[in-house]
């Protein structure tokens, strides 16, 4: 079944229902929604798109992001997100790793990728997308099957490129489907705000939202902004957001700094990083049980587990402080086994690699069939992070296997800085690895061995780096060695680059 059904059947029934707003201004209801999204689905057709060809949406929150996304996957074809944040050059080589024929882009974005060398290129503001809703819509939705390609992904990998992710049809039905048993309840009086980029996890949650009939709202600023967060759910009431945990804690401090209470917002789905216990007891004191935790990865997307709201509030169990700090147990959808590195069960308590099987496990990565393999053996994903399961089955994350750095809810792999560094002429070797940080997270750091005769210029490093990379990649701190510390098969130890570094923050 093509997932964009669910907006055709509410159409259908309910088309008057307000759908998109920005702001608190309405642009369309669900009839007009629809109708919109069937023209951009007769426009691609009548530009030769079939179905499974891909089209890239390098866009800032705004009610077209959904009405182009839609009109993507009614026309049978696969949606290829790109983070706003990225560089120009990034999202480039997304749009050609994926070979998407066309791209939609943002003002200002839609110029970085013509710098890039990326040609079909319609920009938001240009007459040619105004042209796009003066097209016939198309007669009828593109009919698809459960394992067709509807979205795809891309996450970054350890070899320093990203990796499209497959998400079908079907993943994203289950995912959605599930999330009403085990994450949250939606009706048609609730609304979701768009805060975090639509690329990732708050854009998929639109399928309940349209599934139900809701309110989708996008900011005015087109991202996160927490006065502007506490207007809007004043305003619409029932307000429902994904946030990462660093959005959480500056949503508790700005609230708290004025007075706000959080009027209006009736649930924030947390996940993206690590929630230190201490931080959500501090947000459900003040804003009430509004919170639940989901733990996912592109190749699982928002699906491996989650912990209810009443289980994030609960402060009578004698465990609780123990399963707040976890991230909940498997959703519906999916089994979750804590493996060995044979990919053996261990006992409870015992740490090995999270490993989940299921409806919402991707298939595979876009044409990487080594990745692939290496990833999801005999069914099970196994995700590279490394965690415990309790006897209740409470899935608690120790470690991360791989090196990602989660800053501000956003991964960031060391490779991709340091091959970037290692561009530079003053650069020999570069490391990088995360340094804790009280509001994002964790922040970039790059441990460098300067070439003969070159000294530590910071600001050519920075703009280098801004030059070819997001600008949230980017080091926030240099530190010069006069070797990196290496194994005996000259594998860099970032244990000890991560010691030295604590030892130098302490210092």
């Amino acid at each position: 079944m093509n997932i964009a059904l669910w907006l055709e059947r509410i159409a259908q029934v309910q088309g008057q229902r307000p759908a998109l707003f920005s702001g608190t201004e309405m642009v369309a209801d669900y009839f007009g929604f629809y109708r919109r999204a069937m023209q951009v689905a007769g426009w691609l057709q009548a530009r030769g798109v079939a179905p499974g060809d891909r089209v890239a949406i390098f866009m800032k929150n705004v009610p077209d992001y959904l009405i182009v996304e839609y009109g993507i996957w009614l026309a049978g074809a696969v949606a290829v997100p790109i983070n706003a944040k990225l560089h120009g050059r990034e999202a480039a080589w997304i749009i050609e790793n994926a070979e998407a024929g066309l791209s939609f882009a943002s003002p200002g974005l839609s110029e970085a990728l013509r710098e890039a060398g990326v040609e079909e290129v319609i920009c938001q503001s240009s007459p040619e997308f105004f042209a796009v809703f003066e097209a016939e819509p198309l007669d009828k939705p593109v009919a698809r099957d459960a394992h067709d390609l509807a979205w795809l992904f891309y996450t970054s990998g350890t070899t320093g490129r990203p990796k499209g992710v497959k998400i079908t049809h079907g993943m994203l039905r289950a995912m959605a489907l599930s999330y009403f048993v085990d994450v949250d309840q939606v009706t048609g009086e609730d609304a979701a705000l768009y805060a975090a980029p639509m690329s990732h996890g708050a854009g998929i949650y639109s399928f309940m939202h349209v599934l139900t009939g809701a309110r989708h709202v996008c900011p005015p600023s087109g991202g996160f902004d927490e006065a502007e967060i506490f207007d809007l759910a004043r305003h619409f009431g029932r307000v429902h957001m994904f946030a990462a945990p660093t959005m959480v804690k500056r949503m508790v401090d700005v609230a708290k700094a004025t007075g706000e209470s959080g009027e209006g917002l009736r649930t924030i789905v947390f996940g993206g990083g690590p929630m230190y216990v201490a931080d959500i007891v501090e947000a459900v004191d003040h804003f009430g049980p509004i919170f639940v935790q989901i733990y996912g990865q592109g190749e699982c997307p928002m699906a491996i587990s989650a912990l209810s709201r009443a289980e994030v509030s609960d402060r009578e169990h004698p465990r609780w402080r123990e399963r707040l700090g976890s991230v909940g147990r498997a959703q519906s959808v999916v089994e979750v086994m804590i493996g060995d590195d044979k990919g053996q069960p261990v006992g409870p308590d015992e740490p090995g690699e999270i490993m989940v099987r299921g409806d919402a496990v991707m298939p595979g990565y876009w044409r990487n069939d080594a990745a692939t393999e290496k990833t999801v053996v005999d069914g099970w994903l196994w995700t590279g992070d490394v965690g415990s399961m309790d006897a209740d089955g409470y899935v608690t994350m120790r470690d991360r296997s791989k090196d990602m750095i989660i800053s501000g809810g956003t991964n960031i792999y060391p490779r991709e800085v340091e091959e970037i560094l290692l561009e530079h002429p003053s650069v020999a070797e570069a490391s990088v690895v995360g340094r804790p940080h009280p509001e994002w997270g964790e922040d970039v750091v790059a441990f460098v061995v300067l070439a003969e005769g070159a000294d530590l210029d910071e600001g050519a490093l920075g703009q280098h780096c801004l030059d070819n990379i997001a600008r949230f990649k980017r080091p926030k701190s240099y530190y010069t060695l006069t070797d990196l510390p290496k194994n005996n098969y000259g594998k860099v130890l970032k244990t000890e680059l991560r010691k030295a570094l604590e030892e130098m923050e302490n210092d």
